[in-house]
């Protein structure tokens, strides 16, 4: 009977015993060609390199984004401080004018909500600008007027301070408005 089923498999075509590379596979244990081995090692290589760059590249796009969302997040509140600097421009203004006055609880109550706006604003990132005393710089002053300087040592300095200049975060968002002396 075995023999029958030999027969029959060979009659339909099929041979148990065919050599596997006719049938398009190659025997695994079969020495590789030192060409093949070169151009598998230069495609390994290539493939390496091809994959460090893109996760340099990945790299590179996940701190560029993280920057630019720091950056957003540091500034999205520009417009809203622009805006309470007013305010708190005509609090210092109005300051000297609360001292004066005799009643203490309202000096104590006027000072503490001014206080809190400062440190609020100061805690979003703002910054006074020192400008009375320093040298002018277009950078950081827009001058309002020169006069002639009360003395010798502030010959290009400001001499007053009209509008204080401010930073948000590091960054300029007011140019102090100043005299100059010269």
């Amino acid at each position: 009977m075995n023999q029958n089923n030999d027969n029959l498999s060979e009659q339909d075509g099929l041979n148990i015993n065919a050599d596997e590379n006719l049938s398009g596979t190659e025997h695994l244990t079969d020495p590789v060609e030192e060409t093949q081995l070169n151009e598998l090692e230069a495609e390994l290589n290539e493939s390496k390199d091809k994959y460090i760059r893109l996760a340099a590249e990945f790299d590179n796009f996940r701190r560029r984004t993280r920057k630019e969302r720091e950056e957003f997040s540091q500034i999205a509140n520009k417009d809203m401080v622009l805006a309470l600097l007013e305010v708190l421009d005509d609090a210092d203004r109005a300051m000297p004018q609360i001292e004066a006055s005799e009643d203490e609880k309202l000096k104590e109550g006027i000072s503490l909500v001014f206080n809190k706006l400062r440190s609020s604003l100061q805690a979003k990132g703002l910054k006074e600008m020192q400008s009375k005393g320093a040298d002018f710089d277009p950078d950081l002053h827009e001058a309002i007027t020169e006069i002639p300087a009360p003395s010798e040592d502030l010959v290009g300095k400001v001499v007053d301070e009209v509008i204080k200049g401010y930073y948000l975060n590091d960054k300029i968002i007011r140019h102090a408005k100043v005299v100059v002396g010269k």
